[in-house]
């Protein structure tokens, strides 16, 4: 019983190193998604799934090991969930996850801010149509945000609106 309850939990010295293998991997990768920019995350292509599904399929050796016991899959997990919650309530989530890109100021774009965060003019189009932008020149501003997706502010949004009263019937 003993040996049965042994390998279904694992020997605690290989659970150990599993934990410190998830941590490693997953600081590692953190650091790789982040050099690839913002992008990656949020707009993502059929390629950029691709590229991230088999990622995690590269890395599961190096996190796991020889450990296939149940309790070192599960602790694994955890701790990648654990490790997550922690980086997005700690301070230095800004460092990590980086900061708002303006990419389009005034309907002009910043060649430069595109060019750093691996926009191009026709994807940066395709999230204007998305906001129901057609022309640059309709954009006060647009932001790549952290998570990837670009937030657009048409020109119009400052102009008041004029709201037209209707009276209720109840109030005659």
């Amino acid at each position: 019983m003993e040996a049965h309850l042994r390998e279904a939990l694992g020997d605690p010295l290989t659970v150990l190193f599993t934990l410190i293998r998830v941590a490693i991997v997953y600081a590692v990768l953190l650091v790789f998604l982040r050099l690839s920019g913002k992008k990656l995350l949020g707009q993502m292509s059929p390629v950029d799934l691709l590229t991230l599904l088999l990622l995690s399929n590269a890395v599961q050796n190096a996190m796991i090991g020889p450990d296939n016991s149940l309790l070192g899959g599960l602790l694994g997990a955890v701790l990648l969930l654990f490790l997550d919650r922690l980086i997005s309530r700690s301070p230095l989530r800004r460092g990590m996850l980086g900061e708002p890109t303006l990419l389009v100021h005034e309907g002009k774009p910043i060649p430069e801010h595109l060019a750093r965060e691996g926009v191009d003019l026709e994807e940066l189009m395709a999230a204007l149509r998305e906001h129901g932008l057609m022309d640059l020149k309709d954009v006060l501003a647009a932001v790549l945000e952290v998570d990837g997706t670009i937030s657009v502010i048409p020109k119009d949004h400052l102009v008041p609106k004029r709201v037209r009263k209707v009276r209720s019937s109840r109030n005659r």
